[in-house]
């Protein structure tokens, strides 16, 4: 759909001109209940401890009347270093809201803009809308049409697409932010420790070189290869158990005992066969490496990093094509990257009730394999 010589950057604004078309508000307000909105900061103002910048206003000559203009994620202007985006919604303006006699003005002078009286029993609409909504979605692929689409970048940008479509963001882009920028910061600073440019570039090293999957589940894997190699056939779960159980004892530069590492293989053999039952590994299929979750998280560290400001755009390109080569280095395919990733994070996070994160995994696999839109499926692995 284009609507003159504009396309819809994202399916938030395909579907917010659809509900516009019309003039339906109350389907403009169920899309905006599902959708972020984002207000524009000096990030000088951001930065300030304890300072809660108002929202911003202008005068729109036009309607003669005073507007908050507000922002869909596929509207958001190029990066730039002291101009920022706060994310916020529907509910959250309502609340927030300074002068009745304002206008909400989402994506002002587009062809993808709504323009929402804010009276008492508006607000109380658009609370409504955002409440029956639930706010913006998860476990979705999103693309936007101006980023990057096809090459080098594109495919570095994909590796990161299973946190992407986890929390419902645009997995191809490099611009203003990741999420937003308070966000982008406190993600680097916990769980990253990451407060400034060189620490953002000591661990995008240590993550390249997959230092933090976790040394022991990797040589447990590591110790199948050899054996296969050996033996010319993959071992059996007895001859795998074994060799494990000797190597951990004879050898401690692992910082496991031999009880957890039987416990690592355990947790894989599981996954794997789940893998196998539910269609996603061919019948004596197997993932070799847990290379990918260093890999796609290196991807992540890298936009989050460019939306708090720790590297500019360039750096940021740089910086995501030396995580390509090793990627495509340790993996055939995107499947077999994809598994990598999703056997990491489920042998990582196999505590207390794991079933939610196995489904939400296989789920956030599913969409990227089969999906048309997929960047899985429209930029070549080699």
């Amino acid at each position: 759909m284009t609507t003159g010589t504009w396309a819809p950057p994202t399916h938030t604004e395909r579907l917010l001109y659809e509900a516009g078309a019309g003039g339906d508000r109350a389907a403009v307000l169920d899309v905006l209940g599902r959708t972020r909105l984002y207000v524009l900061q000096a990030r000088v103002h951001a930065d300030a401890p304890g300072y809660t910048p108002p929202l911003p206003s202008r005068r729109d000559k036009a309607a003669r009347r005073t507007v908050v203009p507000v922002l869909t994620e596929g509207m958001l202007p190029a990066w730039h270093p002291d101009w920022v985006f706060k994310q916020t919604t529907l509910v959250k303006l309502a609340a927030a809201w300074p002068n009745d006699r304002w206008w909400l003005a989402v994506n002002p002078d587009t062809p993808f803009e709504a323009a929402l009286p804010a009276r008492t029993a508006d607000r109380r609409a658009w609370q409504e809308a955002g409440t029956r909504g639930g706010g913006p979605a998860r476990l979705r692929l999103l693309t936007h049409t101006g980023g990057h689409l096809h090459g080098p970048v594109a495919h570095a940008l994909a590796l990161g697409a299973h946190l992407a479509v986890l929390n419902g963001l645009v997995w191809n882009g490099l611009g203003a932010q990741y999420e937003d920028y308070p966000t982008d910061v406190a993600r680097l600073h916990r769980p990253w420790a990451v407060h400034h440019r060189a620490d953002f570039r000591e661990k995008l090293r240590i993550l390249i070189a997959t230092r933090l999957v976790g040394r022991a589940p990797e040589s447990v894997l590591g110790i199948r290869r050899r054996l296969t190699a050996r033996l010319g056939s993959p071992p059996t779960a007895e001859q795998w158990a074994t060799e494990v159980d000797a190597v951990f004892e004879r050898d401690d530069r692992y910082g496991e005992d031999p009880a957890e590492a039987a416990e690592f293989l355990r947790r894989i053999t599981h996954y794997e066969g789940r893998f196998r039952a539910d269609g996603l590994l061919p019948p004596n299929g197997r993932v070799d490496t847990l290379a990918a979750f260093d890999h796609g998280r290196a991807v992540n560290v890298v936009r989050l990093a460019l939306g708090a400001r720790y590297c500019d755009p360039q750096e940021a390109e740089e910086s995501l094509l030396r995580v390509l080569e090793p990627a495509r280095q340790a993996y055939g395919s995107w499947e077999a990257f994809s598994l990598g990733y999703l056997l990491a994070r489920l042998i990582h996070f196999d505590e207390g009730a794991p079933e939610p994160m196995y489904q939400e995994s296989v789920a956030i696999h599913r969409t990227l394999a089969q999906d048309p839109a997929s960047p899985y499926r429209n930029i070549p692995w080699s």
